[in-house]
């Protein structure tokens, strides 16, 4: 696997807590990205509870970096690690104005990203959400698999069909229409997965359990409940894992028969 965007079409579907927790669950040292155009820096602020971070660096000095050149160089130097994970962190900016000044960078970035899979990285995305001044649409196309994250009631699926049509338009014109996913947060409640990709038109790869209790340690850094490890959210979490894995290993695989295809 390589590079993994999270996104959503509106509202608070849990982008951050489901980028988060797959993170946690990776079988493979991953980096964890912030390109939330918000600036809400929601893993600093919430997970972390606002303590101060080890580093500064943020996804912005990485575009000062593009500009000199020396991107692969100085993106390892903008990561911090997770205690006792695999995961690094690269911080999002400090606020949505900074985030306009980050469009040239997204292409750029994500070749970088995608290169670390030769040092046994993955990456994944949070990209907040689509349509925002800011939102890093330029990774979407770039990446391995990318999951339109929704809620499975219906004012979720209505904003969400909407953008899930464009992403179809979208993926379908870079001939990449097999990375294109959706990952439902809480299904049945009260539409269940297959009701969610009819509507979306779009496969749901994975779908994470609806647990406030649990989600909360990934989002606002609470007290991990009883039996956390085993909870449904997480115990959805190592399913959702696996199912992405193969998601990914099953797109390349037709990604690169299209390409031995149209060079016969």
């Amino acid at each position: 696997m390589a590079l993994i965007v999270l996104t959503s079409a509106n509202g608070s579907p849990g982008v951050t807590t489901s980028a988060l927790a797959l993170a946690l669950s990776w079988p493979r040292p991953v980096v964890l990205v912030d390109a939330d155009p918000t600036g809400a820096r929601a893993v600093p602020a919430g997970y972390f509870g606002g303590a101060q971070m080890p580093t500064d660096a943020t996804v912005v000095d990485l575009a000062v970096s593009h500009r000199h050149g020396t991107l692969a160089e100085d993106l390892p130097r903008a990561l911090m690690s997770f205690p006792d994970s695999q995961v690094q962190y690269l911080a999002g900016a400090m606020n949505h104005q900074q985030s306009r000044a980050l469009d040239e960078l997204w292409e750029p970035l994500s070749a970088v990203f995608r290169s670390l899979e030769s040092n046994g990285q993955d990456v994944i995305v949070d990209a907040g959400r689509l349509g925002l001044v800011g939102s890093p649409t330029k990774l979407l196309t770039q990446a391995d698999l990318a999951l339109l994250t929704t809620h499975s009631s219906l004012p979720a699926l209505v904003a969400a069909s909407s953008w899930a049509q464009s992403l179809r338009d979208a993926f379908t014109g870079v001939g990449a229409i097999e990375s294109l996913g959706a990952l439902v947060v809480g299904p049945g409640r009260p539409y269940g997965s297959g009701e969610v990709a009819k509507v979306l038109q779009v496969p749901v790869v994975a779908s994470l359990d609806w647990d406030p209790a649990s989600a909360e340690v990934y989002s606002l850094g609470a007290k991990r409940p009883k039996k956390f490890s085993s909870s449904g959210l997480n115990k959805s979490v190592r399913a959702a894992v696996q199912s992405i894995g193969s998601t990914v290993a099953r797109s390349r695989q037709q990604l690169a028969l299209g390409a031995e295809r149209s060079a016969l």
